[in-house]
């Protein structure tokens, strides 16, 4: 029989549920088993690939220590780990013993959530033990603490030689029915590969330098495929352009997938197109590229562009509706 244990705590010396952990190891050892510890503070890089240690087990014991809420960062990272890349078929065969001892408030909340997280991997859990301890001294000199410690160890033993079992558990049920879960087809021996690559600083590091490389690559060859910022539209209006006298304005059309704004600068007769920065102008138009095009159609007017919400605007709206007076598209030209 082989059992391990991780432990989640930060390994102080007087953390009470070392002691508990050592002595549930001796126990176990004199009766020959085989016991093997993860502390979790010193592989806190390699959480991830720590589900693969359950493949070859009979059993776990899960141990951490309250110090002021909930089980800990470690703990919590191992069954997040085990519920992304653990085998859940192996796991439903594992028997789990959680051990919760307090410096505060919480062990039994703790040991409940423990327990409660391995019945939803499928596991299957044992009677643990949580408890509140001030002082590792106390637990260390009472003989009762002792004995309590090594009837739960016993306790476990035979539950996992005997391999008793456990009434339905509700977390299941309801998980099956309600719960969505990403489902990731992999096998056992893939998702342990996985794992093994998040743990990797830098593959990670690798993958991402790659996926930047990659986006910027697509948005250059989206870039060529676009038409020229300093030609588009620009002809259009030059060529159906109708002066009017005495206006003098500036226009910038924010147009949607373009770098540069299109700006229209009219000065009585004079009329002056390009893609570019203005320091100041009396009308901003944000439009789209299919919006724009309708226009020089003359399937749509910039007034009517704006009524329905196609265009906006910043500004003064007289000014928008003199476009309409400067810029003719005749219907014939479509």
């Amino acid at each position: 029989m082989k059992i391990n244990i991780y432990y989640g705590g930060r390994g102080m010396l007087d953390d009470p549920t070392l002691y508990v952990i050592n002595k549930m190891q001796e126990i176990l050892e004199e009766l020959n088993v085989t016991v093997e510890r993860y502390n979790l503070y010193e592989k806190k890089n390699m959480i991830t690939t720590l589900p693969q240690t359950l493949k070859d087990i009979d059993g776990l014991i899960l141990a951490t220590t309250i110090e002021w809420y909930g089980i800990g960062g470690y703990m919590q990272q191992f069954l997040d780990a085990c519920w992304l890349y653990g085998d859940k078929e192996k796991i439903s065969k594992l028997y789990m013993c959680p051990v919760v001892m307090s410096t505060t408030y919480g062990e039994r909340e703790g040991k409940v959530n423990l327990a409660t997280a391995w019945e939803i991997l499928g596991g299957l859990p044992c009677s643990g033990i949580c408890g509140y301890i001030a002082d590792t001294v106390t637990l260390e000199m009472n003989e009762d603490y002792l004995k309590l410690i090594e009837k739960k160890a016993e306790s476990m033993y035979r539950t996992i030689h005997q391999k008793l079992p456990n009434f339905p558990a509700s977390n299941q049920a309801v998980k099956q029915k309600i719960a969505i879960t990403k489902n990731i087809d992999l096998t056992p021996q893939e998702s342990e590969q996985l794992s093994q690559y998040a743990a990797d600083d830098r593959y990670v590091k690798r993958q991402k330098e790659d996926i930047q490389e990659l986006a910027s690559m697509f948005k250059d060859l989206m870039e060529t495929k676009e038409p020229d910022d300093g030609q588009e539209f620009v002809s259009d209006l030059e060529s159906h352009f109708s002066p009017q006298s005495g206006l003098k304005v500036i226009y910038k059309f924010v147009i949607e997938g373009k770098k540069k704004p299109l700006i229209v600068q009219v000065n009585n007769e004079e009329l002056k197109c390009f893609y570019g920065a203005v320091e100041k102008a009396e009308v901003e138009l944000q439009i789209t590229r299919e919006t724009m095009q309708d226009i020089i159609a003359s399937r749509m007017t910039f007034q009517r562009a704006f009524m329905s919400g196609e265009m906006k605007l910043k500004g003064d709206f007289k000014i928008l509706r003199v476009l309409d007076q400067i810029f003719v598209f005749s219907k014939s030209e479509e």
